[in-house]
């Protein structure tokens, strides 16, 4: 039996983040109710980010610009690196406007189980980046699991041969937790209680 578009663009909506099948099926419904208000607009601003957005060939962040906003500022300190495991990690600090360094967006965490290596991880652009000679710190926020344990030793292990301070985020993460959940003060707390690895 041949899928019609219809079931099709539930199918697409219940693969997004918090949606399965029935959430998916309302929100087309709902799309599709007043298409000039709602499917129109979002089919055009979908169409305009697929030409307009990418990915920052320094960093690693979503922006309309490669170097991004962030990595081309000068009023960004370059000597220190955050290195967060999504685009969204880096938006939660950003949000609290928390940070004044650059940051370093892995692409997710080393996984054993799920076939994730370093080499499916952007491991290697941060090692040449902090060995340019201006980089001083590199701070690993990767989540509290195990694998995001385990992915900032793997870090820490890369830099050993660099002289950089190469800290890890401290109190308020809870074991389990992801950045892009957290309040901005949890955040500002594990930012400044950080520890070196």
């Amino acid at each position: 039996m041949a899928i019609n578009d219809l079931e099709q663009l539930i199918k697409l909506f219940s693969k997004l983040p918090g949606l399965g099948p029935r959430s998916a099926q309302r929100v087309v419904l709902h799309m599709l109710k007043d298409k000039d208000k709602t499917l129109t607009p979002l089919m055009l601003a979908l169409q305009k980010a697929e030409q307009s957005i990418q990915t920052c060939e320094t960093c690693g962040n979503l922006d309309v610009i490669s170097p991004c906003h962030i990595c081309a500022s000068e009023k960004r300190d370059p000597s220190s690196i955050c290195v967060v495991q999504e685009v969204a990690d880096l938006w939660a600090f950003e949000r609290g406007k928390i940070f004044n360094g650059t940051y370093h967006v892995l692409g997710g965490v080393l996984s054993a189980i799920n076939g994730v290596g370093p080499e499916q991880l952007k491991i290697s652009t941060l090692v040449k980046r902090a060995g340019n000679g201006v980089v001083k710190e590199v701070i690993i926020a990767t989540s509290a699991t195990v694998e995001g344990q385990t992915t900032a030793h793997y870090i820490s292990e890369r830099l050993k041969p660099f002289e950089l301070k190469v800290t890890r985020l401290a109190q308020g993460i809870p074991m389990g937790g992801e950045l892009d959940y957290m309040d901005e003060g949890t955040l500002l707390a594990a930012l400044r209680s950080r520890q070196a690895v």
